[in-house]
Parts: C-alpha cells; sequence; structure tokens
C-alpha cells in the first residue's frame, strides 16, 4: 500500500508544470465546515477587463452622493444656518 501511495506522489509531481503559474489556493475554515476555493492566475485578467469599468462607475457614483452628503450635513450642523 506504501509503495502504491509512493508511485501516486511521484506520478502527480512529474504531471505537473513548474513553469506555468500557480492557482492561488484559500482555505475558509469554521468549527463545522471548511471550504477551499481555488482561482485560476487567469482569472485575475479576465475579471479586471469584464468588470473594472462597472466598479469604477459605482465607486464614481458612491464617491458624489458620499460629497453631496457631506455637503447637506455640512449646512444643517452649521448654527444659524
Amino acid at each position: 500500500m506504501s509503495q502504491r501511495k509512493d508511485s501516486y506522489r511521484a506520478a502527480l509531481q512529474r504531471g505537473r508544470d513548474v513553469s506555468a503559474p500557480q492557482p492561488t489556493v484559500t482555505t475558509l475554515h469554521s468549527r463545522y465546515f471548511r471550504v477551499t476555493v481555488e482561482v485560476d492566475p487567469d482569472l485575475r485578467g479576465d475579471l479586471t477587463r469584464c468588470v473594472g469599468r462597472p466598479v469604477s462607475s459605482v465607486l464614481f457614483a458612491g464617491t458624489a452622493v458620499l460629497r453631496t452628503l457631506a455637503v447637506i450635513a455640512g449646512r444643517v450642523s452649521r448654527p444659524g444656518g
């Protein structure tokens, strides 16, 4: 049994391409369960292209709303305003 495990591990090592970018692995665990998320290295570029513009639009809109709220709060909080 041990020899079979060793040959299996050796086959796994031979199958790996060392020059290829390695995936990002994150493990989230709590008392009752453990989740491992493996992200493909090429996914970062794909997500940046697909999500970049909508996220920047949301951030721009959020900044505008917060500035407006800050101006309104500044007017309300002034005594005699």
